[in-house]
């Protein structure tokens, strides 16, 4: 029938709507602030439902495979940039109560993504048992890597800002799955988009929309961003957050045998290896993965 309206039902455990529920707290923030987000229907807290605007199923991945030369998802990938940018900078100068600002992305924080990919993709998954000095050489590395991202200035982050988590409605790209947002650095939201394992974005035009970041946060933040710093930083992050992902991708298929994200391993994997060849002082974790055959192996078979 013409007309008809449907609504999403998000069920989670019950809450009080005191200001401190992530979903409901990040989400005000981000209207607040003229980022696009689901529109809150209506609230039943004590039975743990949020009844939300239904944004349909065109999501950016969606259009991205739809689109037959890569050239034309480049203005939909703008419009994400769009909405990042005010999450990094217009929300984040806001600071009006929001749960994003009680939680960053630390060292300890970005440590336990790392070990998480450790313990799902390295230990479990390949059945490796390093020895007490891999794992010291590891745990070095990875002390160094989280250390250099801690160091940098630090913004609301959404966390996964890929393009599952984007959605396009009536031409404007429409933000979700953004409970989780802390304070982090910038390049950790822009590797999600940019190297996103769930579609293969040619890295001329990847390049190109890092260009457009850089453009048009201009508009909003005046403070300079060093490029050839922002450069190294942004492969350091790409270690971090890909191989994140790749434990992520494992723990499915770890602990209840999901095989459906297997074949974003590999990918992944590509993207991890090429950005730890640039760094001479990561070698021995380079090295680690490939004398365990870590980086060419086939998890499409598992």
């Amino acid at each position: 029938m013409g007309g008809e309206k449907s609504w999403v039902l998000m069920v989670w455990d019950p809450f009080e709507d005191n200001g401190k529920y992530p979903f409901l707290s990040v989400l005000r923030h981000f209207e607040k602030n003229d980022i696009h987000v689901p529109e809150v229907v209506g609230l039943w807290p004590q039975k743990g439902w949020v009844l939300l605007e239904d944004l349909g199923d065109l999501t950016l991945e969606r259009k991205f495979w739809e689109s037959q030369d890569q050239s034309n998802v480049l203005p939909f990938y703008e419009k994400a940039i769009d909405e990042l940018i005010k999450i990094h900078y217009v929300a984040s100068a806001n600071k009006s109560p929001c749960t994003a600002f009680e939680n960053s992305f630390d060292v300890e924080k970005l440590l336990w993504e790392l070990n998480y990919g450790k313990s799902h993709l390295l230990e479990k998954m390949n059945g490796i048992k390093f020895s007490d000095i891999e794992n010291k050489e590891i745990e070095k590395v990875f002390l160094d890597i989280c250390k250099i991202l801690h160091q940098q200035p630090k913004y609301i982050c959404h966390r996964d800002y890929h393009s599952r988590n984007l959605m396009l409605k009536l031409d404007k790209m429409r933000v979700i799955d953004f409970q989780d947002a802390r304070m982090g650095p910038i390049h950790y939201d822009l590797v999600s988009l940019l190297k996103d394992s769930y579609i293969d974005l040619d890295k001329k035009y990847a390049d190109q929309l890092l260009e457009y970041y850089f453009d048009q946060r201009k508009r909003y933040s005046a403070a300079p961003i060093p490029r050839a710093e922002f450069d190294e930083v942004y492969e350091i992050q790409s270690i971090q957050r890909c191989f994140k992902a790749c434990g992520s991708f494992s723990s499915f298929f770890n602990t209840r045998e999901d095989k459906r994200y297997l074949k974003y391993i590999g990918p992944t994997l590509k993207r991890v290896k090429k950005s730890l060849s640039l760094f001479p002082k990561y070698k021995v974790f380079f090295e680690i993965l490939e004398q365990h055959d870590v980086l060419n192996r086939d998890y499409n078979t598992l």
